[in-house]
């Protein structure tokens, strides 16, 4: 799953969700932009970046890490620094690390390394060890869940958003971005291992799963069960690809013409990524039809 990607949809999705992770009031969130900003000399990019309005406010660097990795917070010291020199902020700044759990986090930390997160410069959070809260920790939940715990996280979720979000566009908002979590999250499972596991109306109609679910009965009939099975574990993650991709792209620049989500459905996994990673620096919608033009053939 491309995990830092679907964080960055979510905190889009949920402004306040940073500060409820921080156990801070939901209405420090006021005032704040969220945004991913490159850092030029070596090519850094933040997962994402808290821009306050005010010079009162600190800047909030949030690092999402779903690996073990010794270098972490050196990579997070640096990418930072650079930032600093570059766009010279006024104001102060905090940086968030962001782990699935304990374990993830680097072991030894040098004393440096410790003074930062002893004054609270760095802040680390352990997203398995964080209370239930709004729907977005509950997005979260899902995300780091077991599959065993996900039909009734999904239930759940389901149930709140009816219940607590009465705006029509932003329910709708979140169970796309549910719908591409599910996918993204259980990209191993064949579509009919999925929709037996979430029998849920509101996922079956959207366009991509139902345009996903006629792909895979018709591949079905042509290939063996064997076969067919392997092929639709590899589907279900360019299909959760596709979907997140397609998600920002509209958050971005409006919703997408169908010449553009054919495009963007025909692209080979490996296409994806690098779309994921590209299309942080777009400006506009032509910058993805450039895009599309130099990657067609590759």
């Amino acid at each position: 799953m491309h995990t830092d990607t679907i964080f960055y949809q979510i905190f889009l999705t949920f402004h306040t969700l940073l500060f409820e992770l921080l156990g801070q009031p939901t209405e420090n969130a006021n005032g704040y932009h969220f945004t991913s900003v490159e850092v030029k000399a070596k090519s850094f990019r933040f997962d994402g970046i808290f821009m306050p309005d005010t010079l009162d406010k600190p800047i909030y660097f949030v690092e999402v890490q779903f690996q073990n990795k010794a270098d972490f917070y050196w990579e997070l010291c640096s990418e930072i620094n650079i930032y600093l020199n570059q766009y010279k902020p006024i104001q102060d700044w905090r940086a968030v690390a962001l782990f699935p759990k304990r374990s993830f986090d680097v072991e030894t930390l040098t004393p440096y390394q410790q003074e930062l997160i002893t004054s609270g410069r760095i802040i680390r959070i352990y997203l398995d060890e964080l209370p239930p809260g709004s729907i977005g920790m509950g997005l979260i939940e899902l995300i780091i869940s077991k599959e065993s715990q996900a039909p009734e996280l999904v239930k759940n979720l389901m149930e709140r958003t009816r219940k607590e979000i009465v705006d029509s566009g932003v329910r709708q908002g979140i169970i796309d971005l549910l719908e591409t979590v599910l996918v993204s999250k259980f990209s191993k499972l064949s579509r009919q291992e999925i929709e037996a596991m979430f029998l849920l109306s509101d996922i079956k109609q959207t366009r991509v799963y139902q345009e996903g679910r006629q792909e895979g009965r018709q591949e079905g009939r042509q290939e063996g069960r064997q076969e067919g099975r392997q092929e639709g574990r590899q589907e279900g993650r360019q299909e959760g690809e596709a979907i997140l991709l397609m998600r920002l792209l509209s958050k971005r620049f409006g919703k997408l013409s169908d010449r553009y989500i054919e495009n963007i459905n025909n692209l080979t996994i490996p296409q994806l990524e690098d779309l994921g990673e590209a299309l942080l620096d777009f400006v506009n919608i032509t910058d993805l039809d450039h895009w599309l033009t130099s990657n067609k053939n590759q």
